[in-house]
């Protein structure tokens, strides 16, 4: 399955999380086009086919907002396969809940509802860590592919 997995990360704890999504999916048999979106355009990643799946991974911004380098990243996959995307979104997120549990992880929340994300949000506290945290981006990631590639679904 071609997936497209863009991500936002401020102080590197998103873009390790979608590493190991990445090596996960890869190991399985997918092909992964991955993009940083505060590093690229992201409207260059969108240049080829349509992905079977877009994996999205954000930090959270102040007050559990969206950063503006995601937003972009949306207004992007708007523009070039219009609303609502001819595929499934699902999404993971970096936070901490020492700023409160109403923040916490909130941006990887507002975009798996703008995009009715059929499947769960991934949340990781600050950088994943240990065998725990392998272990549900792993299960996470199985969850997500395996409901995708069921028909009835998606």
């Amino acid at each position: 399955m071609h997936i497209l997995l863009a991500f936002a990360s401020l102080s590197g704890n998103t873009r390790e999380v979608a590493a190991r999504v990445r090596a996960r999916c890869e190991a399985l048999g997918h092909r992964v086009d991955g993009v940083e979106v505060d590093a690229l355009d992201i409207r260059l990643a969108l240049a080829g086919e349509a992905p079977a799946l877009c994996l999205l991974g954000s930090w959270t911004d102040n007050a559990g907002r969206t950063p503006a380098e995601m937003k972009g990243c949306v207004a992007a996959l708007r523009d070039r396969f219009g609303l609502p995307l001819p595929f499934p979104v699902a999404v993971f997120g970096t936070g901490e809940t020492q700023w409160g549990e109403e923040y916490y992880c909130g941006a990887a929340h507002r975009l798996a509802r703008f995009f009715r994300s059929p499947y769960p949000v991934l949340e990781i506290e600050q950088m994943p860590q240990g065998i725990e945290d392998t272990h549900t981006i792993h299960h996470w990631t199985d969850t997500v592919l395996a409901l995708t590639e069921t028909p009835t679904t998606c």
